[in-house]
């Protein structure tokens, strides 16, 4: 019973392989789309109902994470013919990513996925590019994705360097000053 939001997890993953081969934007690209949504939620809300979160769930939950947002890309990326600046924002984006978890790596020997307000913010919109897109057009919807990945991944990379400790379900940057691991300020 432990087990069971680790394998929602690596179901979604295994759906994400899926939308790999499936037509995109067809019936059945958006039925399996909406259900690795839906299970990205579930794990975590089945995880802590059952008293089961655990920093390896954790680390599978961020690692499917990343795995569909590189999926997502490969996908939208040729469908929605971006323009160039759109593609250097997001190897922009990207590039402070893989830096924080760099920085993250040698500072606290292992991956360093935080789970903030912001990253979680960032992981909506992306979700919901497709639907944003019919909505508000190609470059509105890129530049409010790029836009909230942009802020969470600078937080994140500020949170890697400034904190003292690995803190994976830190709530914002603003977390740290209530920090005693951070600043010496007690919480």
């Amino acid at each position: 019973m432990k087990n069971i939001p680790n394998l929602i997890t690596i179901t979604r993953m295994l759906g994400t392989v899926v939308l790999l081969v499936i037509k995109p934007f067809s019936g059945q690209f958006f039925i399996i789309y909406l259900l690795c949504g839906i299970s990205d939620v579930l794990d975590g809300i089945i995880a802590r109902k059952m008293n089961v979160v655990s920093k390896k769930g954790q680390i599978l939950d961020s690692i499917a994470d990343a795995f569909m947002v590189v999926v997502l890309l490969s996908i939208f990326a040729p469908s929605f013919q971006l323009p160039l600046w759109s593609i250097c924002w997001i190897i922009m984006i990207a590039a402070i990513r893989l830096a924080s978890l760099g920085l993250g790596f040698i500072r606290y020997r292992q991956l360093a996925f935080l789970h903030t307000y912001g990253n979680k913010a960032a992981g909506i919109v992306l979700f919901c590019f497709p639907f944003l897109y019919i909505w508000l057009g190609l470059y509105a919807a890129t530049i409010l994705v790029c836009f909230i990945a942009s802020i969470s991944a600078v937080e994140e990379l500020i949170i890697n360097i400034i904190s003292k400790k690995l803190w994976r379900d830190i709530k914002s940057i603003f977390s740290l000053c209530y920090s005693t691991d951070s600043f010496g300020i007690k919480r």
